[in-house]
């Protein structure tokens, strides 16, 4: 994981509420333990049609969204199963943050384990976002807010740990072993105490 402590990028907007995992990654797709290559199949049924062509029609697949790392979805975004797969490829499309009013809990665990940021904002925010698809946003980690263009400031609440681990581009046992010297000097000290 590479570290995440500011992003600014224009938003791709998906106005829907309820995306589920399935649509998020369809469970065909769910054959590897890897989490490169997942890129393709990230929204392949909204992005492709039945003989595997581009869909014009589709948002993401319009002229730009490559270049957008901030995803705006509708509320309740990824419900449904637990899949580590659906966020593996939201990340492998580009995507390095995903705003929305509501994150399905699940969802919201897996992402922030593996490096995508979650972020929950206002319904009034995030409506203002869903209406505005492609603007610039600056988000910055070390004191977990969002700047819109107009430089209205909206915080997020982003749990302590995760923040961490983003900020320093590891996940839990990353964190961990990068600690390995301070615990053995700790176990030493509680073995000289006993």
């Amino acid at each position: 994981m590479k570290p995440l402590q500011k992003l600014k990028s224009r938003t791709l907007v998906l106005d829907q509420d309820n995306i589920d995992t399935d649509q998020i990654i369809p469970a065909r797709f769910l054959t590897t333990t890897q989490r490169e290559g997942l890129a393709k199949a990230a929204f392949a049924d909204w992005r492709f049609d039945a003989d595997g062509r581009l869909r014009a029609d589709c948002s993401l697949n319009a002229p730009g969204a490559s270049d957008c790392q901030i995803l705006v979805a509708g509320d309740n975004f990824g419900c449904g199963s637990s899949r580590e797969h659906a966020v593996w490829a939201l990340e492998q499309f580009g995507f390095k943050a995903v705003i929305s009013a509501r994150l399905a809990d699940i969802f919201r665990a897996n992402a922030l384990k593996n490096g995508l940021l979650a972020i929950e904002l206002g319904r009034p925010v995030v409506a203002w976002l869903r209406q505005h698809p492609g603007v610039e946003l600056d988000i910055c980690l070390e004191d977990c807010r969002v700047t819109l263009p107009d430089g209205a400031s909206h915080g997020f609440n982003l749990d302590p740990f995760a923040r961490t681990c983003l900020m320093e581009g590891v996940d839990a046992l990353g964190y961990l072993l990068a600690k390995t010297d301070l615990i053995a000097r700790h176990e030493v000290s509680q073995a000289g105490a006993s």
